[in-house]
């Protein structure tokens, strides 16, 4: 496991505070274009495939033989985690798994289900279009689907039938909840 962190919007200065305390990925919501998306990665690493500031000297490179080097390893092993929760994001989801940096992209349902004018309608037949569009992208694309979470009342191996890789527990409620609900609902 990683520590990975969900920032409150695609900011420079949140996504840098978020990577300085030793966040080793990062969430962005409302992700919904291609630019949003390249500017997201830049804020995620460091130069010169990005914009991070080295916030001075950091422990955590003792291991290697320069910062450079430190820096270097950090841009490939960095999660950066665009979500799609939109309309907008849908239409442009290629363009947006198309940017190179991007590892995952993270379904919000509440929020797509809402902006698909189907608000928490998870069985609608427009939703599941949403996720198996979004599953497409991602494979086409060579990155990984994933789940904020899994809506209640949902089968989690549904998702993992669809094509979805990476989920996140986003609430402990949500977490003790939904691994109990899960582990009753995956078939064995």
């Amino acid at each position: 496991a990683i520590p990975i962190i969900r920032v409150g919007d695609n900011q420079q200065d949140q996504i840098c505070y978020a990577l300085d305390i030793g966040a080793k990925g990062i969430i962005v919501p409302m992700v919904n274009s291609k630019e949003e998306a390249v500017h997201m990665v830049k804020c995620c690493k460091y130069p010169f495939e990005g914009i991070r500031s080295s916030a001075g000297m950091r422990g955590e490179w003792g291991e290697f033989k320069n910062y450079r080097e430190y820096m270097d390893a950090f841009n490939e092993q960095i999660l950066v985690i665009p979500m799609i929760e939109t309309v907008e994001s849908l239409t442009h989801i290629d363009d947006i798994v198309s940017v190179p940096g991007v590892d995952v992209l993270l379904v919000g349902p509440s929020d797509l289900s809402i902006n698909l004018n189907i608000a928490l309608d998870y069985h609608n037949p427009k939703y599941r279009e949403a996720l198996d569009k979004i599953v497409n992208s991602c494979e086409n694309a060579g990155v990984v689907p994933g789940m904020y979470f899994i809506p209640p009342g949902q089968d989690p191996s549904d998702f993992v039938e669809r094509g979805f890789k990476f989920f996140t527990l986003p609430w402990s409620q949500w977490a003790t909840a939904g691994i109990k609900n899960g582990l009753a609902a995956i078939k064995r």
